[in-house]
């Protein structure tokens, strides 16, 4: 009986050595890395976040910089088109003036607006 048990015992003990090697990784298998090798692994992942937060960084500022950049262009265009409309209203103001001017001139006869438009008759002043 004695015997019995020791074979079992031993069975059991195979199969679970068994067992766990095939549920152990590659990884765990793998001898403990050396200590500064760790350290630069750390230090890199440390640098690649520092990175990665720079590039975050500077396209926040970028975004800033050109959301800036559009109202500022927005507000000039605003103001070039008051310009444009309020010299455009000049020229069309001094184009009918011009046009009365012309029609004044052309309807004006001497002899009939004289009168009119001067106060002293050009007959007080002859020679």
């Amino acid at each position: 009986m004695r015997r019995n048990r020791d074979i079992r015992s031993r069975s059991r003990s195979t199969s679970r050595s068994r067992d766990t090697r095939i549920l152990r990784s590659p990884l765990r298998d793998a001898p403990p890395k050396p200590r500064y090798r760790e350290r630069e692994e750390e230090e890199e992942a440390a640098e690649q976040r520092r990175l990665e937060k720079k590039a975050r960084e500077r396209e926040a500022a970028y975004e800033e910089r050109l959301k800036e950049w559009e109202t500022r262009e927005r507000q000039k265009a605003k103001e070039y088109k008051k310009i444009r409309d309020k010299l455009k209203r000049q020229e069309d103001e001094a184009f009918k003036e011009a046009k009365r001017m012309k029609q004044f001139l052309e309807d004006y006869d001497d002899e009939k607006h004289d009168h009119k438009f001067y106060k002293y008759g050009f007959s007080k002043f002859s020679c």
